[in-house]
C-alpha cells in the first residue's frame, strides 16, 4: 500500500493517466489501479519502467522505491495459515499488523484480538462446522498470534465498542464465558486499549449496519481503510467519503456508550451474573 500510494503520487504529479501508465508496462489501467491500492504483487521490471516514465532518475530515490517493492513481495508470517483462512482474510491480517490505530465495533462476538483461547475455539468450531480438529487449532493459533500485536513494543492503539449482545451470547460452556469476561476486564486496563460496551438499555444506535473495523497507518501517504466482513467475501473501503461515514458512526457509538471505567463495571456485573 505504501509503495502503491507513492507510485500514484508520482504518476499524478506528472499528469499521466492510469491508462498511459498501464500501456508503458504492457498492462491494463485496472492493473495500475490495483498496484496503486497495494492489491497485487510488484514486478521489479514494472516498477523500474514506471519510475522511468514518471521521470525518477535520482539513483537513491529509485533504489529506495525498488527496495520497497522487494519488501512488498515478501510473504507475511500469516501466509503459512492460508490453508485454513478464507481467501480475503490474509489481506486484513497484513493491514492489521501494519496499523498504528485500530478502531472497531462488534456485535456478534468478542473481537478476535480480545478472545481467550477457549472462547476462540468455540467461535471457530461454530464457524467451521465439519472442519478437522487440526484445522480448528491452526485457525485459533493464528488468532492468538495476531493478539501479540496488542502487547508488542510498538503496539497499536485499539479502540473497541462491543455491543452487549456479544457478551450475552454464549460461546462454549459457562466457564469459557466467565474466562472471557475476566480477560476483557484485565486487558481493558492496558494503556493502548480503550474498551467500551454499548448496553441494551441505550436502544437503537449508529452501529445499525453491523460490525466494522477502521485501520489507520503511521505513514501519512496511506489513507484509512474500513474492513467489512461478509459471509463469502470482504470489502476494503478507502475512499474518503466512505471512511468518513464509518468514522462518524464510530464516534457516535463511543459518545453514546459508557466510558471505559463504567464499561468495566458493566463487565464485572455480567461476570457476577454468569
Amino acid at each position: 500500500m505504501l509503495l502503491g500510494s507513492q507510485l500514484r503520487r508520482l504518476r499524478e504529479a506528472r499528469g499521466i493517466t492510469r491508462e498511459a501508465a498501464g500501456y508503458s508496462i504492457r498492462a491494463s489501467e485496472s492493473k495500475i489501479s490495483r498496484m496503486e491500492l497495494g492489491r497485487v504483487s510488484f514486478k521489479t521490471r514494472d516498477v523500474e519502467d514506471l519510475l522511468t516514465l514518471y521521470g525518477i532518475t535520482d539513483e537513491a530515490e529509485r533504489t529506495s522505491l525498488l527496495s520497497l517493492a522487494k519488501e512488498a513481495n515478501v510473504a507475511g508470517w500469516w501466509h503459512s495459515y492460508s490453508d485454513v483462512l478464507p481467501s480475503w482474510f490474509p489481506t486484513y491480517v497484513g493491514l492489521e499488523g501494519a496499523a498504528s490505530l485500530i478502531r472497531a465495533y462488534e456485535v456478534q462476538f468478542v473481537h478476535g484480538l480480545l478472545q481467550t483461547e477457549a472462547y476462540a475455539q468455540a467461535v471457530v468450531r461454530r464457524g467451521m462446522k465439519g472442519a478437522s480438529e487440526a484445522d480448528v487449532e491452526r485457525r485459533v493459533a493464528l488468532r492468538l498470534e495476531r493478539q501479540k500485536y496488542l502487547v508488542d513494543e510498538n503496539a497499536p492503539d485499539f479502540h473497541i465498542v462491543l455491543d452487549e449482545a456479544a457478551l450475552r451470547r454464549p460461546y462454549g460452556e459457562r466457564e469459557v464465558m466467565r474466562g472471557q469476561l475476566q480477560h476483557l476486564i484485565e486487558i481493558s486496563e492496558r494503556p493502548n486499549v480503550r474498551l467500551q460496551i454499548m448496553p441494551f438499555s441505550f436502544g437503537g444506535h449508529s452501529g445499525e449496519s453491523g460490525a466494522f473495523t477502521i485501520l489507520s497507518f503511521p505513514e501519512s501517504d496511506l489513507s484509512d481503510v474500513v474492513y467489512l466482513e461478509q459471509l463469502t467475501s470482504a470489502l476494503y473501503l478507502d475512499k474518503h467519503e466512505d471512511v468518513a461515514q464509518y468514522e462518524k458512526a464510530l464516534k457516535e457509538l463511543q459518545q453514546d456508550s459508557p466510558g471505559p471505567d463504567e464499561s468495566r463495571d458493566l463487565l464485572r456485573g455480567l461476570l457476577q451474573l454468569s
